[in-house]
């Protein structure tokens, strides 16, 4: 990874475009506006959006049809044909929309990882990503660039926990990852369901979350009562000595997720659940393990 991508990632969206034209010797002050035909522009690969609000883009429609649009969008010559969105999917959208045929842009030189990380950093400065997008795209991150929880916080301008507050996420069950989506349900309260011992049951209390229409702080009471059972169950067929207990529920903190430890004859083994690839990525880094 070169220098000129390892900075000005915190620093917003014109910082980063005018730091990439500065290394690529790109006068940006030079830049000509081109009228680009919409037929030939395609949307950023990278895009971590997957919904925009309908209203919006008929109201911005709307705008252009009376007025155009002001501000060019950004674009990059494909490796096939046309050019390939790095920043303006709404304005494209929008123009589609209002019947244009095309659309005022500006064409820079972007490698696949710069365009990528402005495509992230764009939505992410909006703050109108749903939590799940917005934790599939720290994973996009992590898993493209082969970059740790702690580099991409660094890069966004985050603390590390947050970053992985949202990885959790994506250790949910589909269902209930739809309904985070569709906005059924709060970040807040799918990070108190990925307290659950038994994850088969995820699914199953987030309904009564939306049926009974629960609070954070009712699914925590619920989530210690259907823990709880489980709890007493184990510690009363194992019989664990209470410092292994007291030993899985430091590790279960750290994790954020099911920890078991098995011990025989002064030997054992320890066992931390992981419910996704992406969720195992995110045990690694808090265990600070990296793969060549």
């Amino acid at each position: 990874m070169t220098n000129k991508n390892s900075k000005g990632l915190g620093r917003g969206i014109d910082a980063l475009f005018t730091e990439f034209a500065e290394f690529d010797n790109v006068d940006t002050s030079d830049e000509r506006v081109q009228e680009i035909k919409l037929s030939e522009i395609r949307p950023n690969p990278y895009q971590p959006r997957r919904t925009f609000d309908e209203e919006a883009l008929k109201e911005l429609a709307s705008s252009i049809k009376q007025s155009g649009v002001f501000q060019p969008i950004i674009l990059r010559s494909s490796t096939a044909k046309g050019f390939e969105i790095i920043a303006g999917e709404r304005r494209f959208r929008a123009s589609k929309l209002a019947g244009k045929e095309t659309i005022p842009a500006i064409v820079r030189e972007f490698n696949e990882e710069e365009m990528m990380q402005v495509a992230v950093l764009e939505n992410l400065q909006r703050e109108d990503l749903s939590a799940l997008e917005e934790a599939e795209a720290y994973s996009m991150l992590m898993k493209n660039l082969k970059l740790t929880q702690e580099e991409v916080a660094q890069r966004l301008g985050k603390s590390r926990p947050y970053i992985a507050n949202y990885l959790r996420l994506l250790g949910l069950p589909e269902e209930v990852k739809k309904m985070l989506q569709q906005n059924e349900i709060s970040m807040g309260q799918a990070r108190t369901l990925l307290g659950l011992k038994d994850k088969k049951q995820i699914l199953k209390v987030a309904k009564k979350v939306v049926k009974d229409n629960l609070t954070v702080r009712q699914i925590e009471q619920l989530v210690a009562q259907i823990n709880e059972p489980q709890k007493k169950k184990k510690e009363k067929t194992i019989k664990k000595p209470y410092y292994i207990r007291e030993s899985e529920e430091r590790l279960m903190d750290k994790f954020g997720t099911n920890v078991v430890i098995n011990e025989k004859n002064e030997k054992g083994k320890i066992e931390i659940e992981y419910l996704s690839s992406d969720d195992l990525t995110r045990i690694l880094d808090i265990l600070e393990i990296e793969f060549d």
